[in-house]
């Protein structure tokens, strides 16, 4: 199936849906919100409402949840159904994201590929789903996952350049892909684990009618390779710990600021207290890219005397180009196990430092310039 719009308004509408513009003011939030969530990620559509999509573990498909105020959020039911005969879905279906295009909305997905002739145990794939309104119902556009990389593959997230190129990120599952490293050697010395698995985030460009992809992909992140790097320590988490014997690098999402290009990311286990979130930064879309020193922006605050854990797999809501938002999900000690959506300022300081001011579990007053 082709997209009928024109890649002139590709780039045009596609800015909008970057950058949204909100009629507010201010507005009060307090975390958690009420929405059980994982992999929340919010649009503001043009009807001037935001919609909330996000994994469940309920149901074989996604549902909304949309506000007027952020704060407030009414259940919208489920927008798309997958592992129907006619799918090529099968089940696991994570970390949703939708795009408004020309009066459309284009909800991409990961899910587990019904074509598995070695019956893999992970066989994630990501696909694109089209609808004519924000709560669906969304209808699968390709008859498949986007393309198949040889590999499961998810969290799926879109960067839109000015001059019409369109990149589409993703996350190389950990799934039969042990990585040597010092990390991996202490962990052997210890008799911990005999192995450590690890998943990359690559980039690579897709056609703007979303049918295909352009290139072959570039790996972008992946976990440090010495214990020394700055960023070993928090990235591996899960393994030093002694949870998992998996380093996670996964989540991303990609945002311009300046000439600079942001890409967001988790590492560790996304159902642990480890979870959290960093970031490196770029001159060009498909890097490459340096994580920054004050990794990681967000994590659990527990040791500081909170009650936060598993803060992650975020995303960026700007409103009036200015204000900067962090959605992400995590956990407290009173929702337990559930993972919850979030919310969070945060900001870019003038030296390129981005910081995520959280996470909080008080009332805040956002106010938008």
């Amino acid at each position: 199936m082709k997209i009928s719009f024109l890649v002139t308004a590709l780039i045009i509408l596609c800015s909008c849906s970057n950058k949204q513009q909100s009629n507010f003011k201010s507005m009060e939030i307090k975390n958690p919100l009420s929405v059980k969530f994982g992999d929340p990620y919010i649009l503001e559509a043009n009807d001037g409402k935001f919609y909330m999509y996000g994994t469940s573990n309920d149901i074989n498909g996604f549902r909304a949840y949309s506000s007027h105020d952020l704060s407030n959020w009414k259940d919208e039911g489920i927008i798309y159904q997958g592992a129907t005969e006619d799918s090529w879905t099968v089940d696991c279906f994570w970390a949703p994201e939708v795009y408004e295009i020309d009066n459309k909305y284009y909800l991409w997905y990961s899910a587990n590929w019904k074509n598995n002739p070695t019956n893999e145990g992970e066989n994630f794939r990501i696909g694109v789903a089209v609808s004519d309104k924000p709560t669906g119902p969304f209808k699968e556009m390709n008859n498949g996952p986007i393309f198949d990389p040889g590999y499961p593959i998810i969290d799926a997230n879109l960067y839109f350049e000015e001059n019409g190129q369109v990149f589409m990120y993703y996350s190389r599952c950990c799934y039969k892909n042990p990585v040597e490293s010092e990390v991996a050697d202490w962990a052997r010395e210890k008799g911990w684990f005999d192995e450590i698995e690890e998943s990359w985030i690559y980039g690579i460009e897709i056609e703007p009618d979303f049918t295909n992809v352009i290139g072959e992909p570039v790996l972008l992140l992946r976990p440090p390779i010495t214990m020394d790097d700055k960023q070993a320590e928090w990235e591996s988490r899960s393994v030093t710990s002694k949870e998992i014997n998996r380093r996670w690098t996964e989540g991303s999402y990609t945002f311009k600021k300046n000439d600079t290009y942001y890409m967001m990311y988790s590492a560790n286990f996304f159902g642990g207290a480890n979870y959290a979130v960093g970031y490196a930064t770029s001159k060009s879309p498909l890097g490459p890219y340096h994580k920054a020193d004050n990794n990681p922006v967000l994590e659990k605050n527990i040791e500081k005397g909170g009650n936060v854990t598993g803060t992650g797999h975020n995303m960026v809501l700007t409103l009036n180009d200015e204000q900067m938002l962090c959605v992400y999900h995590a956990r407290t000690s009173d929702t337990g196990n559930d993972r919850i959506a979030f919310i969070d300022t945060m900001k870019i300081l003038d030296d390129g430092t981005l910081v995520v001011n959280g996470p909080t579990v008080e009332s805040q007053i956002i106010t938008i310039k």
